[in-house]
C-alpha cells in the first residue's frame, strides 16, 4: 500500500477500544471489537499522514499469517513497505491499511473483507488452496506505533507451503518452522512476536466466525 501523504485509509476512535475493554497483546473475540469499531458512523477514513501520529485514533490493519502445518510465511520489510519505523524487521504478517479506495469508500467490515482481498492479490502469489479464517487482534501500546494501529488477524492454512511475494517490500520471503521462527523472536517485529506466541499457544487452533473460505490458489 502507498505511503503518500494524500492517503486516506480506515480508522476507528480509540475511545472505542477503551469502552469495550483496552488490551495489550493478543485478544482472540475479534467479532465483539470489530462489530462496534466498524459499526455504521464509527470507523472513518482519514489522511494516514495525521493519524500516524496520533493516538486518538486507532487505524486498522489487517494482518494475515500463512501457515502449513508447521511452516509459516516470513520476510524481511524493505523499504518499499509503507511504515518507515518497520523497516529491516522481519514479520510473519502480511497486509497492511484498509485504504479508502479498496474499500469502495465504506468503512464496514463487508468492506474491509474486500480491501484485505485486494491487497493479499497485490503483495502475494498463491500456490495453494486454503482456508483463510479471522483469528484475533493484536494491539500493543508499548511503542509508537502500536499505539496509533489494530492489527485484525487471520491465519491462511494452505495445503502445501506455496506462497510468492509479488513485492520487494517482503525480501528474503520463504516458510520456516514454528521452532525456527521462536529462535529468532528477537529478530522479529512486535506484533509478529505476539502473533507467533499465540500461534504457537494453540490460541487459533479453531476456527472463529465468520465461517472459513476456501480459495483455490
Amino acid at each position: 500500500m502507498s505511503a503518500l501523504s494524500s492517503d486516506r485509509i480506515l480508522v476507528a476512535p480509540a475511545a472505542v477500544l477503551e469502552r469495550l475493554g483496552r488490551f495489550q497483546g493478543f485478544e482472540p473475540d475479534a467479532d465483539r471489537y470489530l462489530s462496534a469499531l466498524l459499526a455504521p458512523g464509527v470507523a472513518r477514513f482519514l489522511p494516514r499522514a495525521e493519524m500516524e501520529e496520533d493516538p486518538s485514533y486507532k487505524q486498522i490493519i489487517a494482518y494475515v499469517v500463512f501457515r502449513c502445518g508447521d511452516q509459516v510465511f516470513r520476510y524481511t520489510r524493505g523499504h518499499q513497505q509503507g511504515e518507515a519505523r518497520l523497516h529491516a524487521k522481519r514479520s510473519i504478517g502480511v497486509g497492511g491499511h484498509v485504504d479508502e479506495a479498496d474499500a469502495d469508500g465504506r468503512a464496514t467490515l463487508d468492506a474491509y473483507e474486500m480491501a484485505l482481498r485486494r491487497e493479499l492479490d497485490e503483495e502475494v502469489i498463491l500456490g495453494s488452496p486454503g482456508t483463510l479464517r479471522r483469528v484475533g487482534l493484536i494491539n500493543d501500546d508499548g511503542t509508537p506505533v502500536g499505539r496509533v494501529h489494530l492489527g485484525v488477524v487471520h491465519v491462511y492454512e494452505l495445503d502445501r507451503p506455496e506462497v510468492t511475494a509479488r513485492e520487494d517490500g517482503l525480501a528474503d520471503a520463504g516458510f520456516a518452522s514454528l521452532a525456527e521462527l521462536r529462535a529468532e523472536a528477537d529478530r522479529l517485529e512486535t506484533w509478529s512476536q505476539i502473533a507467533l506466541a499465540a500461534i504457537s499457544e494453540s490460541k487459533v487452533s479453531q476456527p472463529m466466525p465468520p465461517g472459513p473460505t476456501r480459495s483455490s490458489g
